[in-house]
């Protein structure tokens, strides 16, 4: 109204004006003051801090996992060389009696039964790394493999129930011998492969991981040993 030449503003000016500061002319002015972030602010934000974060966490994920394999194979190693060595105690405590048994009946053969005892005792108390061990091994059996030879000429020890007993649990043992060097050697060959191929040598070499080596016989490949109970 015109009274005193002052102008009064209406109640519905009053919120006409509101409205129009609400509007986007409104938001802008906000904008500006910075009392509304803009997303562009928040995206910004959010990978300056993921982006350090996550070149942390990644190789740190990866590290477990490699770390997690070895140990694993690892441990497939031990398990696997352990019952390779159960064989081999079977195999000692079987070459003696075959020794005995063959003595009854060609105590002459004392050179070859006394070599083959040797052989035995030296591969018993030589246990260590496999691949070491791998080479005493080798002899003990060769010399067995000899003994058997000296038996087959003599029928009567062939036929003797105690000997034919001793031959087969023996090859039996052979066989369970050859399977776990198997197992074991595939083992060493994957953990080998780990610790020579980037980038699992990394962790490999950071956490005290090693090659290890074959348990393996002689190049020369011998004949298997046979249960031959003749006729």
């Amino acid at each position: 109204m015109l009274g005193s030449g002052v102008l009064r503003p209406t109640p519905g000016l009053v919120r006409h004006l509101l409205r129009r500061l609400a509007g986007s002319s409104g938001q802008n002015a906000c904008r500006r003051v910075g009392l509304i972030a803009p997303a562009e602010r928040i995206r910004d934000m959010l990978l300056t801090i993921l982006i350090p974060v996550l070149s942390l966490l990644l190789p740190l994920i990866w590290g477990v996992i490699i770390f997690n394999r070895l140990a694993s194979v690892r441990q497939h190693l031990l398990e696997s060389w352990s019952d390779v060595d159960v064989e081999l105690k079977r195999r000692y405590d079987l070459i003696p009696n075959l020794v005995a048994t063959v003595k009854g009946y060609a105590a002459h053969e004392r050179e070859t039964l006394e070599r083959v005892i040797e052989l035995r005792n030296q591969a018993r108390e030589n246990v260590g790394r496999p691949d070491r061990q791998s080479g005493d091994e080798q002899a003990m059996v060769v010399g067995v493999d000899r003994l058997l030879a000296v038996a087959e000429a003599y029928p009567e020890l062939k036929a003797d129930a105690g000997f034919r007993e001793l031959q087969s649990e023996l090859a039996n043992t052979e066989d369970r011998i050859a399977a776990g060097r198997r197992f074991y050697n595939a083992n060493v060959r994957e953990m080998n492969q780990l610790c020579t191929t980037i980038p699992s040598n990394i962790v490999a070499g950071f956490c005290g991981f090693e090659t290890r080596g074959f348990f393996e016989p002689d190049p020369a490949e011998r004949a298997p040993v046979t249960t031959d109970f003749g006729d």
